[in-house]
């Protein structure tokens, strides 16, 4: 990639007047000018096959027409209401995700972003339960407000010990580097189930909530069995205990079998609570949470939101949510994201540095590790993170020890993009055993 030094500069006065722990990737930062369809365009011109989207939020495609004429025609009206008048484009966006969302009696309250919806969930929860009491899961990972980094598993992105809420966190997700890292499927949920029995064994009175992401994002697309989150919902049920499905990541298609990520549990009925965000706005500022009606009524003081649901922003979600269903992009990542797998397994056990390939549809998360002890690489990670940028390629970066590749592409990446891709990160990770 050509450079001409004009990001040196903009790097240096972000510096000034950012905060220091706001992450940048890559030695030489990049500021992204503009982007079309999968691909996006740096301020010195260099040209980028996009396989992060913004952190999984570009989910039909950079530039989306649909997207960019509702946005300026709504625009062109008016920005900006708030909750205390009738808003059409957010009633209209509440009855197309109430229509989708799969709950029973649904209704939609809209944030901001993903971390005010969970936020929001755990006031939804904790109310209705009369509890602080909150389940999570191990390397789970659930925003930056206060509330939603009490409960997130992940020591990298939990900066402070002191939390709203009692959190106990149960085993359902990862498993290397834990006593179940080697069980079967079946095994392994049944040791999960048993675990969530004995932590509610060891808590006093009711808890409010379990909260969990189908598909751990931040944790490297840690993926569990099948039907795991159904057996946590026996359990769960008993108790009278709330479950929130996190779907930030998961939802609108993305893992390709499913529209949401839940439904891959979901033979004892589904969750009490779902939150969303990043995909649904395309880049816009739009999250939400969708409620049985008797929970989402429960809040029993004045409410509004400012933002959340904006007419702008309801706008755009709104096309760009009527254009994923329309081009049936949930089953495009299923066929596009299976060739994009076809190409990372096959090189499993011939990449010493390629530990797994793991995920689904095209949420994909490539572990690397050291060649020959087997353990976490997150050096080989940061290096291949850069060398792919080099190469034209964007990924993004995770996992537990940050040595997990995260592939998210927006939903629309053709078969053709898909296996140029693999080809830049097989090269890549082909270098990484040497390197």
């Amino acid at each position: 990639m050509a450079s001409t030094g004009v990001h040196t500069d903009l790097v240096k006065r972000r510096r000034a007047v950012l905060p220091d722990w706001l992450s940048l990737y890559y030695d030489e930062p990049i500021d992204l000018e503009r982007g079309e369809g999968r691909h996006v365009w740096d301020a010195e011109g260099n040209r980028y096959l996009d396989f992060f989207g913004g952190i999984l939020t570009t989910m039909t495609a950079h530039a989306l027409p649909e997207v960019t004429a509702a946005v300026s025609e709504q625009a062109a009206r008016i920005l900006h209401s708030s909750t205390l008048y009738l808003n059409r484009p957010m009633v209209e966006l509440a009855e197309r995700v109430a229509e989708l969302s799969c709950i029973d009696e649904p209704r939609v309250f809209f944030t901001a972003s993903g971390t005010e919806a969970n936020d929001t969930a755990l006031l939804l929860a904790t109310g209705y339960r009369a509890s602080n009491q909150v389940l999570a899961l191990r390397n789970s990972y659930h925003g930056r407000s206060f509330s939603a980094l009490g409960i997130t598993g992940n020591r990298a992105w939990s900066p402070t010990s002191l939390s709203p809420v009692q959190t106990s966190y149960v085993h359902g997700s990862r498993r290397p580097g834990t006593p179940m890292a080697d069980l079967p499927d079946e095994e392994f949920t049944d040791a999960c189930v048993a675990d969530l029995e004995d932590v509610l064994g060891q808590l006093n009175g009711n808890v409010a909530c379990l909260i969990a992401e189908p598909v751990q994002g931040v944790g490297g697309f840690t993926t569990p069995p099948d039907g795991l989150f159904a057996r946590f919902k026996e359990v769960l049920d008993r108790h009278g205990i709330l479950w929130i499905s996190d779907e930030v990541q998961t939802g609108w298609g993305r893992t390709g079998e499913h529209f949401w990520g839940w439904q891959a549990h979901a033979a004892n009925g589904g969750p009490d609570i779902v939150t969303f965000a990043k995909g649904i706005g395309n880049g816009l500022s739009i999250g939400g949470v969708v409620a049985r009606a008797e929970i989402m009524n429960s809040v029993a003081a004045n409410s509004i939101s400012t933002f959340g649901g904006s007419p702008v922003t309801a706008a755009g979600a709104l096309a760009n949510l009527d254009h994923l269903v329309a081009h049936d992009l949930q089953g495009n990542a299923r066929q596009v994201g299976a060739v994009l797998r076809e190409q990372l397994d096959a090189a499993l056990g011939r990449l010493p540095a390629l530990g797994d390939v793991r995920g689904k549809g095209l949420m994909i998360g490539v572990e690397l590790v050291h060649p020959g002890t087997g353990a976490p690489a997150p050096e080989l990670a940061t290096w291949a993170l850069e060398e792919t940028r080099r190469q034209g390629l964007l990924v993004g970066k995770g996992g537990m020890h940050g040595n997990v590749l995260r592939i998210a592409p927006p939903l629309s990446l053709t078969e053709e993009e898909a296996r140029e891709g693999a080809r830049i990160l097989l090269d890549v990770l082909e270098k990484a055993g040497r390197a």
